[in-house]
């Protein structure tokens, strides 16, 4: 007897479940306990920066992104690191986390969905993060090892942009899952195409760019920051007129 397909909800992590990069929680907590120099660190948090200020737009800067992401656990024995994020998702991530979109991932859980993070990040470390949270599992950038030591390269391509929505299409054909009945969520337009792989998207803590198309879209908008009046009163009105000039132009609005 065939079982009915499931539903899921992916969540994007950095600024969408925590509050900054996992990745840069990782890099501290290692720079913290001498793994590695502060022009090492400096190196990685400036491939961070531009990768997140460029996206999709820069093939260059996100080469050097997946070169860092991966290049800086190089070397380290892969049970050792593990027991390490266990410390720094403690020490960091656990503070950092949006109480509200935890909320959210549980309410999913509540009614028997499957809850998957989908990131850039090392997958191992996104694993880490979803086991604490209980959350059903996650997908990230596969990070290589070999006899139990990560060799600092990486194994296929960085999840990012389409690689995303690619990578959920083929969880979903394995598990059974119908995507035009699950959600996904995120704050950033790279993550457009993931967001539109789902029968359900929507919007948490959105960048200005997805805040247009989720408005001109009617997608559902979480926002859990605090300390921005500004946005708050002008920002909504602003992505208005911006999405009313994307239904009047709305390739330009449209993924890549």
């Amino acid at each position: 007897m065939l079982q009915s397909p499931k539903r899921a909800a992916f969540f994007d992590v950095d600024n969408t479940i925590t509050r900054g990069s996992t990745l840069f929680f990782l890099g501290r907590g290692m720079y913290q306990r001498g793994f590695f120099s502060k022009k090492d660190i400096s190196a990685f948090v400036l491939a961070n920066l531009r990768y997140r200020l460029t996206g999709t737009e820069n093939p260059d800067e996100i080469a050097k992104y997946q070169e860092a992401a991966c290049d800086f656990i190089g070397g380290h024995n892969v049970e050792e690191i593990k027991s390490i994020g266990l410390e720094i998702y403690d020490e960091f991530v656990s503070p950092a986390l949006w109480q509200g979109a935890i909320e959210i991932a549980n309410s999913h859980l509540q009614k028997n969905e499957e809850v998957w993070l989908v990131t850039a990040t090392p997958q191992d470390m996104a694993v880490l993060i979803a086991d604490r949270l209980g959350f059903t599992g996650a997908l990230g950038t596969k990070a290589e090892s070999k006899d139990g030591v990560y060799t600092g390269k990486m194994i296929g391509k960085l999840l990012h942009g389409r690689e995303k929505a690619l990578a959920i299409a083929e969880l979903a054909a394995s598990r059974n899952i119908d995507l035009k009945n699950s959600y996904a969520y995120s704050d950033s337009h790279h993550d457009i195409p993931l967001l539109e792989a789902v029968g359900n998207p929507a919007a948490i803590n959105p960048d200005t760019l997805l805040q247009i198309r989720a408005i001109r879209d009617s997608w559902p908008i979480h926002d859990f920051r605090r300390g921005r009046a500004l946005k708050a009163a002008f920002g909504p009105i602003l992505a208005r007129i911006a999405a009313i000039g994307a239904l009047l132009s709305p390739r330009r609005f449209r993924s890549r």
